[in-house]
């Protein structure tokens, strides 16, 4: 495709995929897609891109036009000095929906990307028929006690985000050098080498670098700010959804779902022993299997 001419990294390959570049918001927006059917939207998560679906999307296009697009600033979509906020990377993916014509579509987020998610049904719940979160809690989560006491699970989140060293922190994570961020390595013990080159290697470059740390800082000088003074409280969520979540994640505690999913007219979720944070590379088949049964015909229930 001509638009692929111009990209500086080589895009991988997954059999069936055809990639495009789409403008929405005024960003250009790299969009991997492949089959026919209803549209499934993956949106993916730090510090991967649209590749982190290379084990789902051979047997879900099969049943479906799946759409992994690349979000602000990460794998070949553009990226800007600003507009990391979470309610913005969720305005761009409806501004692409749009673009594309869809008027309702099965969504799945992880990290980042469930986040994402979770906004886009939270405003436009008409535009996603059901939602799959990957490892990650709603925005809605109950802020108590226990919610304000984990906080320094996201030591990280403070590094990526300080001023000169989040860059060269994200920097050094492309050259796997930097020992604070091991977990990026061996967490999904699933990357292969060549993996972990084509997701982290996007990092070298500085603008990448920036907008890493502009996802961090935005949301702990801004977001978490407002997040801990209620700015969701009252919300509910009227979207069917599920959430897999993997216990050995080691950031998030899995115990606030269950709070969050009283706050939800139908939402379950399923602890999932024995995987971790990137729970789409280690489980795949698991992810799969749950993915299939939500949003096909037996998916007439939440049960």
């Amino acid at each position: 495709m001509s638009d692929c001419d111009a990209v500086e990294r080589e895009l991988p390959r997954v059999e069936g995929v055809e990639h495009r570049f789409v403008e929405a918001r005024g960003l250009r927006i790299h969009v991997a897609e492949a089959g026919e059917g209803d549209p499934l939207v993956m949106l993916h998560g730090w510090p991967q891109h649209w590749y982190e679906w290379r084990h789902l999307i051979p047997t879900l296009s099969k049943r479906y036009r799946v759409i992994c697009p690349d979000l602000r600033g990460l794998g070949w979509t553009d990226a800007p000095p600003r507009g990391y906020e979470k309610e913005e990377l969720a305005s761009d993916v409806l501004a692409l929906l749009d673009v594309l014509s869809l008027d309702r579509v099965k969504l799945v987020g992880h990290d980042w990307g469930g986040w994402v998610g979770f906004l886009i049904c939270l405003r436009e719940p008409a535009r996603v028929e059901r939602y799959l979160g990957l490892n990650i809690l709603p925005p809605f989560v109950p802020v108590d006690a226990r919610a304000v006491l984990s906080l320094w699970r996201f030591w990280y989140q403070w590094v990526i985000a300080t001023p000169w060293l989040g860059e060269w922190a994200v920097g050094q994570v492309a050259s796997r050098r930097n020992p604070l961020f091991t977990w990026v390595g061996a967490g999904p013990a699933a990357w292969s080498p060549e993996e972990r080159e084509i997701f982290l290697g996007q990092f070298r470059k500085p603008e990448r670098a920036r907008a890493s740390v502009q996802y961090y800082r935005s949301f702990q000088l801004r977001e978490m700010p407002a997040l801990l003074r209620g700015r969701y409280h009252g919300s509910r969520l009227s979207t069917p959804t599920r959430v897999l979540f993997g216990t050995e994640g080691g950031v998030m505690d899995a115990r606030a779902l269950d709070a969050s999913s009283r706050l939800a007219d139908a939402m379950d979720y399923e602890l999932v022993d024995g995987a971790g944070h990137f729970i789409a590379d280690q489980c795949p088949n698991l992810v799969l299997d749950r993915a299939l049964s939500f949003f096909g015909d037996r998916a007439v229930g939440m049960g």
